[in-house]
């Protein structure tokens, strides 16, 4: 199936043709997490005879899962992760198609050792007018983002003044390949958060942050449509899966 998207010229994708940049969770796997959360899991539901797992002679598959949004896996999150005022990922995301540009940046090494992209990096990037969905890959881009503990790495972050200038492009949906836009340890400053959603003086209800995506190095920097869908909890963040399809421009 094939649509079409009248931008300033008119664009086909081909919704058969899918670029999943979700990391898929596998239970009882040491990664990808970050902030030490415990890891993904499903354990079988046991109630006298019943067993919840078919393997185990059970008549179906019936399983609790344990699972922490920010620390397991692809997420996607709402202001409510910092405000105090009560906003949840559900009320926030109810549209899920948007022109994304797939950008890359080296991260720059400061003199303390951490790597940050920095607003001179965010400076340099020339976005199609009609783009509201930024989504950042970071080099080195090895496939081991799949099942990384980023726990106590200090991973590379966003400086605040670089969110300030996404915000500034008209940039309504990050995605990033990192567990957090801030630094891991940062004495519950959330600066580059607080940026992105100008809190607590006022905030964005209908931006939302996408963190440990996984876009290949097979994936062009470019122009895509993104389908971001998450599921319906009323919290602040939910496990997510962006999908990206190609842009191709078309005579008409």
């Amino acid at each position: 199936m094939k649509i079409k998207l009248e931008l300033e010229t008119t664009y086909e994708a081909d919704l058969a043709q899918t670029i999943d940049i979700s990391i898929p969770l596998i239970p009882g796997s040491e990664g990808p997490k970050c902030f030490w959360a415990p890891h993904f899991d499903a354990v079988p539901v046991k109630e006298g005879e019943f067993i919840g797992d078919t393997t185990q002679g059970g008549s179906v598959n019936f399983k609790n899962v344990l699972l922490n949004p920010h620390g397991n896996g692809t997420h996607t999150e709402c202001v409510g992760h910092i405000a105090t005022e009560k906003a949840t990922i559900n009320q926030t995301l109810n549209n899920y198609h948007f022109i994304a540009q797939l950008v890359t940046f080296f991260p720059t090494k400061m003199d303390d050792g951490d790597r940050i992209i920095t607003l001179e990096q965010i400076k340099t990037l020339k976005l199609h007018p009609n783009v509201e969905a930024l989504v950042v890959r970071t080099m080195p881009n090895n496939d081991d983002k799949l099942q990384r503990n980023y726990s106590g790495t200090n991973p590379p972050y966003f400086d605040p003044e670089a969110i300030h200038q996404i915000k500034n492009l008209g940039i309504k949906h990050l995605l990033i390949d990192l567990p957090s836009v801030d630094r891991e340890e940062d004495e519950g400053k959330l600066a580059s958060h607080k940026a992105f959603w100008n809190y607590p003086s006022y905030f964005d209800k209908e931006k939302t942050i996408t963190e440990l995506i996984y876009v290949a190095d097979t994936v062009a920097d470019g122009l895509y449509l993104l389908n971001l869908q998450i599921a319906s909890f009323e919290i602040d963040a939910s496990p997510s899966k962006p999908v990206l399809y190609n842009l191709e421009k078309i005579n008409v």
